[in-house]
């Protein structure tokens, strides 16, 4: 009775895993004592294998599978390599071990001599080895893209292309058979496009294959020994290839999809572009069995090389043949070869045409909407008719540059925020790890890219024919464990003067956080340096203190605090030699996880910002490039605040040289439950809800998740691929994250259909998006989005909530024009529906990271998510853990979601709405900045503010010009209400901040203000700038003083006025009065343009001290450049 494999919902990782198990039990159902070994090394498309194999690690256990991360590739394939011994050792004990060996496309390349070795020295007859070659193809996450297949052709290794996850089992298993018969390493491709989709894995049967008799040739293809270096090794591989041959004419691994009895031409389509190929068909209008009615043979090809018999048989009978296969040509030239000699003239084309043109693009993906137009051109010569979709026949918009995009970034408090900052002058190199986005973060840091390991290398050669003398180098603790070390000795070496960075950080960070694959402390990295011959070694960390005791280092390495970084920097700059500076501090990310999970204590320190005091200047983003730093709009303007949900405590955003900054000791967030909606009422509000009309997945129903990397994402979408598994309808899903966990784009692609015949690729293609779920408008208005969309056929649902994107940390002035991203959306959607998830999910949840789900519920009510009630329930519960609260808040999220939709007025009252904080008309704003006045110094002060402004209005109304006078009236307001100690002092006491931060936190241990006193702080004589200082809770009496001693402002008795900088405040003021005469006098119609830029000048002094002297300077440039301009106007 023949045996199945269940269908089942799988990502291309799982599928993986499913491999390694069902090798194992199609061996103990022939009575094969088997064992299975796994080894290979991170990186995207397979940066999550390993994870994914420690989590099934019990199952592997069970089946006699061990997996042994490798510290590099070539290791690993020379473990690999150990595990085809076994079989011919006597003291054996299992019959034989199926190897798996895993690394992305660089891997394959540096581990070339171990696979070339392997596959010569061969497998076993028991054995077998699979080599998964992590391709990408699109260069989604790499340094370039990758193509392994001419290199593995170069080794001899025979190559297999499955199409779709839903055919790794069946290849991966016909695999293993073939390298047991042939003695060869089999290289799978695990292409990005499909071993990072999920989809619903068909039944499939336990294959049964026959095993041909092969020629073994003179020494027999499998390991053995002895077996000493020759020609005879070389003269084997020719013998493995054919064996393959034999096996693949008995057991066909290519697919005949449209057979015919007396065939005139051949369509070939190879491995993935196969699926890409029959969507072009199915949207045209135009079956395989259409074609082979009309003569046409369709083969899939799964064994890229060598040439399958099943091909070159059907080859042989046609006059025409169009290969199609994505990247360089691999199928087409050996059929070319193949061919040649053939007495019939056979017109074959793919990469070119019959003139030598192009035609199969080399240096793209392939996509149906690419093919669909060449498909059609080459089946007109046959009299068949394809349709090509009118959003693929018609040129892609492009897109507009002028939008901002989602670039990935430094997660909240990542080490790397500070440990890639450089001394003025200096230049440092970039190499692989999350720190490589140092590059585009105005930090003087890139200069090219070297393969892993070799990171320093490069400047061994260039450094000889330079001016300048010494280079950074950034190398991520991964890297050095992986091979990084070989490039600091090649450095030694060469005496070069290069100082390496060395950024321990406990994590892979870039791939998933795993651990370094072995153990090695920093004490042992510095022993081991100064043992390479390194001059100098010293160790920077924002926990110097756990050095002592029993972590003591080597002598002549000291640990310092992270401040000291920049002084290390210079001191290790001007010492020849090499020189190593290694920066400890914990990933963010991974320490977050951990704290989470009980590892380690929780943080019980916070930093909040008094939004008050702050100027909005942004030096506390700039000095902590810290996402968690975010800009809050405010009646005056926008400002800053800490989220408190995304921070990790790093707090380098005390270095911003602002008042406005506090931290509180042993505290935790308070969740507001004043107006929590009840469950009971929400039961109410669902039963008077609509069932909505389902849209039909009778054709392909295709759905783009887009948001911010790191919120989930991926996981709601995966959400939505169970729930179609559930109610048994097709679906497949493509994640794209590559860098966007660290707050980039993320992106799923989401395709049901109840029929899986008729779901073939699994990325969305140009203008078929049916729906976008918008889970951010900067990622929506990206190029990826944009593209699937259509004015005709796209709905669009947008989560409203406003994200920072990483420009704006190093551009604090920065805004982004939320109005024409809303315009471009409207554009390209046929509808758009707007809501604020994140309010709901934080408001009515208690849990903002289920804003994606209640999302999913808002698109769902509005019966734009084809998936029954019952199934996405079903699928809540099944993604959830069991002893968390998860799936309940989850449940809720989706309901509120489904409220939002059709009746969200039901919701109003139960949201925290907060204060309004823009002011609509002229009128209303000078009264309240007119009261703030009063309360700044007196009513008479306020008054000499509405006497200006009214002169102001008075000119200004005989031209139209009220946004001048708004203008004026809001930075003649800020001149006059500068932030003096008086002020400051009076906006902590007198504001309610002390209030408010009790409704934010519980049980607020020790409050410490993080100041800059006159005439107590001195300078610090690293920067030459006024430094801060802590000061306890006793601060505050000392606040209500002199708070209320602001009556001595201006005064003789105003001790702080005698400042200089206090003087050139009030001066300040004065010089803009004269300018609002000024341009009084001069204002027309003519200038006005330029006399409106005059008037917000002041808008661009922010800050205190040396921040806001800077500004000062800026403001005072540009206002004698728009000075000069405007005098040419008069």
């Amino acid at each position: 009775m023949t045996q199945y494999y269940p269908p089942k919902f799988v990502t291309g990782t799982d599928a993986l895993i499913e491999l390694l198990l069902a090798q194992a039990e199609l061996d103990r159902s022939r009575n094969l004592n088997t064992a299975g070994f796994v080894s290979g090394y991170r990186g995207s498309p397979l940066a999550r294998l390993d994870q994914t194999l420690w989590q099934n690690n019990k199952k592997l256990a069970q089946a006699n599978i061990h997996f042994q991360p490798a510290i590099n590739e070539d290791l690993a394939a020379t473990a690999i390599y150990g595990t085809q011994k076994v079989e011919s050792d006597p003291d054996r004990n299992v019959t034989g071990v199926f190897g798996m060996w895993y690394g992305k496309g660089p891997g394959v390349d540096r581990s070339g001599d171990a696979l070339r070795h392997g596959n010569a020295y061969g497998s076993s007859p028991n054995g077998g080895v699979l080599v998964i070659l992590g391709d990408d193809h699109g260069c989604v996450s790499s340094s370039m893209s990758h193509q392994s297949d001419l290199a593995l052709m170069a080794w001899s290794m025979p190559i297999l292309h499955p199409a779709s996850v839903s055919d790794y089992l069946d290849v991966g298993l016909w695999g293993w058979a073939a390298s047991r018969v042939s003695g060869a390493w089999i290289g799978f491709k695990a292409i990005s496009e499909v071993v990072e989709s999920s989809a619903i894995r068909e039944r499939k049967p336990f294959p049964q294959y026959e095993i041909p008799q092969v020629d073994p040739g003179p020494g027999g293809l499998h390991w053995r020994w002895p077996d000493l270096p020759g020609p005879q090794i070389e003269q084997r591989l020719s013998y493995k290839l054919k064996a393959v041959q034999d096996f693949a004419r008995l057991n066909p691994i290519d697919q005949l999809i449209a057979p015919c009895s007396h065939p005139r031409a051949l369509l070939v389509t190879v491995g993935k572009a196969h699926r890409d190929v029959l969507e072009a068909l199915r949207a045209g209008g135009l079956p395989p069995s259409e074609l082979a009615k009309h003569g046409i043979a369709l083969v899939h090809v799964r064994l890229v090389y060598p040439l399958s018999p099943l091909l070159s048989e059907i080859a042989s009978q046609v006059t025409d043949i169009f290969v199609i296969e994505e990247k360089n040509s691999v199928v087409e030239m050996l059929l070319a070869r193949h061919l040649i000699n053939f007495p019939q003239h056979i017109n074959l084309i793919g990469k070119h045409n019959h003139l030598g043109q192009k035609l199969v693009p080399t240096d793209t993906e392939l996509r149906p909407s690419r093919l669909a137009p060449l498909l059609a051109g080459w089946l007109k010569k046959f009299n068949l008719f394809l349709s090509v979709p009118l959003e693929w026949s018609t040129q892609t918009a492009l897109h507009d540059i002028t939008l901002p995009k989602r670039t990935p970034y430094f997660c909240a408090g990542c080490p790397h925020s500070t440990s890639t900052r450089l001394p003025e002058g200096s230049q440092a190199q970039v190499g692989i790890g999350c720190h490589i986005m140092a590059a585009w973060m105005d930090r003087n840091t890139g200069y090219g890219l070297t393969p892993m390991g070799a990171e320093g290398a490069d400047w061994v050669g260039h450094s000889l024919f330079i001016n300048r003398s010494h280079v950074f180098q950034n190398l991520g603790d991964g890297t050095y464990f992986h091979s990084g070390h070989l490039a600091i000795r090649q450095a030694v070496a060469a005496g070069s003067h290069i100082t390496y960075k060395l950024l321990f950080n406990e994590a892979v960070a870039m791939t998933g956080g795993q651990p370094l694959d072995g153990n090695i402390t920093i004490t042992q990295i510095a022993s081991l340096m100064l043992a390479e011959g390194v001059k100098y070694v010293a160790i920077v960390t924002d926990e110097p203190d756990k050095y002592k005791g029993k972590n003591s280092l080597p002598a002549r390495v000291n640990a310092y605090q992270r401040d000291f970084l920049e002084d290390i920097q210079k001191r290790f700059r001007d010492t020849d030699g090499v020189t190593v500076i290694i920066y400890d501090q914990a990933c963010a990310t991974e320490l977050r996880r951990k704290r989470k999970r009980g590892l380690v204590p929780k943080t019980t320190r916070r930093a909040v910002i008094n939004e008050f005091v702050c100027e909005g200047c942004g030096d506390c983003q700039i000095q902590s490039n810290c996402f968690a730093v975010i800009p809050t709009e405010t009646s005056l303007g926008t400002k800053r605040a800490i989220d408190q949900h995304v921070c990790n405590s790093d707090l380098s955003c005390l270095k911003g040289f602002c008042p406005s900054f506090i931290t509180i000791e042993n505290t935790e967030l308070r969740q507001d439950t004043s107006k929590t909606l009840p469950q009971e009422e929400l039961d109410k509000l669902l039963n008077k809800l609509p069932q909505p009309a389902l849209n039909s997945t009778d054709i392909p129903y295709e759905i783009l998740f887009v948001g911010v990397g790191g919120t989930g994402i991926i996981t709601a979408g995966h959400l939505l691929g169970i729930a179609a598994e559930i109610e048994n309808c097709a679906v497949s899903l493509l994640d794209f994250t590559g860098f966007a966990q660290k707050g980039g784009e993320a992106i799923t692609h989401i395709r049901f259909s109840r029929d899986v015949n008729k779901l073939h690729q699994v990325r969305i293609d140009r203008g078929r998006a049916n729906l976008v779920l918008a889970a951010d408008l900067v990622a929506a208005t990206g190029q990826n989005s944009l593209e699937v969309m259509s004015k005709t056929g796209t709905n669009c649902v947008l989560n409203t909530h406003k994200t920072q994107i990483g420009t704006m940390l190093r551009d604090p002035m920065l805004k982004l024009d939320h109005t024409k991203m809303l315009d471009t959306l409207h554009q390209h959607c046929r509808t758009l529906r707007s809501v604020d998830t994140e309010q709901i999910a934080a408001d009515l949840v208690g849990d903002r990271n289920q804003t994606n789900i209640v999302l999913i519920g808002y698109a769902w009510q509005l019966g734009q998510i084809p998936i029954k009630l019952s199934s996405i329930e079903r699928a809540i519960q099944t993604m959830s853990h069991p002893i968390d609260n998860i799936a309940n808040n989850a449940q809720r999220a989706f309901h509120l979601g489904r409220i939002a939709a059709e009746q969200p007025e039901l919701l109003d009252n139960f949201l925290h709405v907060k204060p309004k904080q823009t002011i609509e008309t002229l009128d209303d704003l000078i009264l309240h900045r007119y009261r703030l006045l009063i309360d700044y110094q007196n009513e008479k002060y306020a008054l000499r503010y509405l006497s200006r402004v009214a002169q102001v209005q008075q000119t200004a109304q005989q031209i139209d010009a009220e946004d001048l006078t708004k203008s004026i009236a809001e930075n003649l307001f800020k001149l006059m209400a500068y932030k003096d100690e008086y002020e400051v002092a009076r906006l902590y006491v007198k504001t309610g901040f002390f209030d408010k931060l009790r409704s934010q936190f519980d049980n607020a241990g020790k409050i410490r203000f993080h100041l800059s006193l006159p005439f107590f702080n001195r300078k610090d004589p690293r920067t030459g700038e006024r430094g801060k200082q802590e000061y306890g809770a006793w601060i505050i009496p000392v606040f209500r003083f002199l708070a209320a001693c602001k009556l001595f402002r201006g005064t003789i008795f105003d001790i702080f006025g005698y400042q200089e900088e206090r003087k050139q405040e009030r001066s300040l003021l004065l010089e803009y009065e004269r300018l609002i005469d000024f341009l009084i006098e001069k204002l027309n119609r003519n200038n006005l343009a330029i006399c409106q830029q005059i008037a917000t000048l002041p808008d661009q002094v922010r800050g205190f001290g040396h921040v806001k002297q800077k500004t000062i300077k800026n403001m005072q440039e540009r206002k004698a450049a728009l000075l000069k301009e405007l005098e040419k106007t008069v």
